[in-house]
């Protein structure tokens, strides 16, 4: 369904971002985020150093603007040993070249939101990522009070892992943190909570089941007492 807020209808289509987009980033960034970027931060996507990038754009947008960004998302290669989660990843510790990929920002304007855009722009970061042999999975941080970006990396098969007390320091007051995951290539984590419960229920039901079968074979093997 079209935004109502657009007068015509979109043709989206996605790109890398380029030199040429960088006042718009810029733009985007400050209008969306609540956190200041540096613009060595900006350079470096727009000129691909070490960041890799993708822009949507409008092609059927009037007055000169089909190129202009109305969402984009950039992410970076990380080695796996040296990140937050290398101990939630089952990765062999011999091939030190394994990696993830890192969302840093994503975002789309306000009057292209409801459209799938951020949806598309995750599966651009998921397909590169797939594409690297030794990447294990994508993941990324979003600030607890984000509803809308949490439903949508859920829908997407991503996995809360973990909430980073007070990770976000905005305008002097903290903000948790949700650590999101979606693994890639064989990648997977070596053991959730939920599934170290129910090891350990399983483990202490056989416990009690052993104990309570000695108990019942020692009482069949002691001697009977006359009456």
């Amino acid at each position: 369904m079209v935004n109502q807020k657009i007068s015509h209808r979109p043709t989206i289509c996605y790109r890398p971002i380029q030199p040429s987009d960088l006042e718009v980033l810029e733009r985007l960034h400050a209008d969306i985020f609540p956190i200041r970027y540096e613009e060595e931060f900006f350079q470096s996507v727009v000129h691909a150093r070490d960041i890799v990038s993708w822009a949507a754009v409008d092609r059927s947008r009037p007055n000169g603007h089909s190129d202009e960004l109305i969402g984009f998302v950039t992410a970076r290669i990380v080695l796996a040993k040296e990140t937050e989660i290398g101990d939630l990843l089952i990765y062999d510790p011999l091939k030190p070249d394994q990696t993830l990929v890192y969302i840093m920002t994503l975002g789309v304007v306000e009057t292209y939101r409801n459209l799938r855009i951020a949806r598309s722009l995750i599966r651009q970061v998921i397909k590169y990522a797939s594409s690297i042999p030794t990447c294990h999975a994508v993941y990324l941080h979003v600030i607890s009070y984000n509803i809308p970006a949490i439903h949508l990396y859920k829908k997407m098969s991503f996995k809360c892992i973990r909430r980073l007390q007070g990770f976000y320091l905005i305008n002097g007051q903290h903000y948790d943190s949700f650590l999101f995951v979606y693994y890639v290539n064989g990648g997977c984590s070596p053991c959730s909570p939920l599934e170290l419960l129910v090891a350990a229920v399983s483990y202490m039901t056989s416990s009690l089941k052993t104990v309570a079968a000695r108990l019942r074979k020692n009482e069949e093997e002691s001697p009977k007492l006359p009456k």
